[in-house]
């Protein structure tokens, strides 16, 4: 029979312990946008698991067995596996996809120039093409603790949309700089940023791509304001990234139960469920929640005419936003400069192979 010294000792021991691995966390940054601390998660975690436990010994339970996907709402989840922390630096990673790498007799000749830019203007970085079926292996690896998110990366039925989603799902999961295989890079990321701007307070940077000053502008864009999301910058956990990764996801999902799903009967366009338009949307939201900013009753809220006929930096908490010209120089049309112009950092050759895949 144990005495009390042992005993004693054995809790103590079991104190140091714990006390150990919750020692070796990473810190806990109360002060970045979005960030909740990883043992407020685990707490959640933790009490929905008693929960779903005692509600199984119940009589008469029936229910399917207990997953990952019902012990916490997703975007709960996504903060957990990805942190956001906002004094850390830009991961030094370049990401983009096409259906071949460069090292293949079928990658596109004219491909190949603007691949090359990035390496080039950027020597140091990890530079990766992500072919399709790497997409996939990738984000199952990425995203194995959440069945839901690569289920909803499988069930989408167009090409399209798997790359728009890849692009969220690996900024999230690792941050860097995604751009299409089809973007020349003309300046180094260090030169996207001014010099007196502190980086550890930008989280993320994204670019104009329409500012339609015209009644009709609903014919040609989606949005009055609209983001580019060819190009995006980021450091990983951002919420933004969670947002979409989440809207998504329950989108994708949501579809799927319902049947509709499949090409030729989805319930929204590309634009507004992996595009663009729902890029924009979640930037806004982002603006415009008092979770992550200091927003009293009578303060209006942040649209588009804080960004029209913009023509230089504009920082928004944590956010840079750069000018039509920064990822649209020489279009010809909204005020945008020329690729000479010192804030032209990326240019789209607008290929628009979505537009032809025979997938759609």
């Amino acid at each position: 029979m144990p005495t009390f010294r042992k005993s004693l000792l054995a809790a103590l021991c079991l104190f140091a312990f714990t006390f150990f691995l919750r020692s070796t966390r990473t810190p806990d940054v109360p002060g970045a946008p979005g960030y909740k601390p990883v043992h407020k998660i685990s707490e959640e975690q933790e009490a929905a698991e008693l929960d779903a436990a005692r509600l199984k010994a119940t009589k008469g339970w029936s229910q399917q067995p207990l997953t990952e996907s019902s012990l916490a709402p997703l975007r709960d989840r996504l903060r957990y596996q990805f942190p956001y922390r906002l004094e850390n630096r830009f991961p030094a990673y370049i990401w983009q996809t096409w259906k071949y790498t460069p090292a293949s007799m079928w990658f596109k000749d004219e491909y190949r120039v603007t691949e090359a830019s990035w390496t080039e203007l950027h020597p140091g970085f990890v530079h990766d093409v992500i072919t399709d079926d790497l997409q996939r292996n990738l984000i199952q690896y990425l995203y194995g603790s959440m069945p839901d998110v690569f289920e909803a990366y499988e069930s989408l039925p167009l090409a399209v949309m798997k790359a728009d989603f890849f692009r969220y799902l690996i900024l999230l999961a690792r941050g860097g700089i995604y751009s299409d295989i089809d973007t020349l890079a003309l300046k180094p990321v260090r030169e996207w940023l001014p010099e007196p701007l502190d980086r550890a307070t930008v989280g993320l940077t994204i670019g104009i791509e329409a500012d339609p000053d015209r009644p009709d502008w609903h014919d040609w864009y989606t949005r009055r304001i609209q983001f580019c999301q060819w190009t995006i910058v980021a450091k990983p956990g951002h919420p933004v990234l969670r947002d979409m990764v989440a809207y998504v996801t329950e989108e994708a999902l949501r579809m799927k139960r319902e049947g509709v799903l499949k090409k030729g009967k989805m319930d929204k366009t590309i634009m507004e469920f992996t595009g663009p338009g729902a890029w924009t949307d979640a930037v806004f939201r982002y603006f415009n929640n008092p979770a992550y900013f200091n927003i009293q009753p009578g303060d209006r809220n942040v649209t588009y005419e804080d960004f029209s006929h913009q023509t230089t930096h504009r920082k928004v908490g944590d956010v840079v936003v750069l000018p039509i010209t920064s990822f649209s120089p020489g279009v010809g049309q909204m005020e945008a400069g020329d690729t000479d112009d010192p804030m032209a950092f990326v240019k789209h050759e607008f290929d628009g192979t979505w537009k032809t895949d025979p997938s759609l």
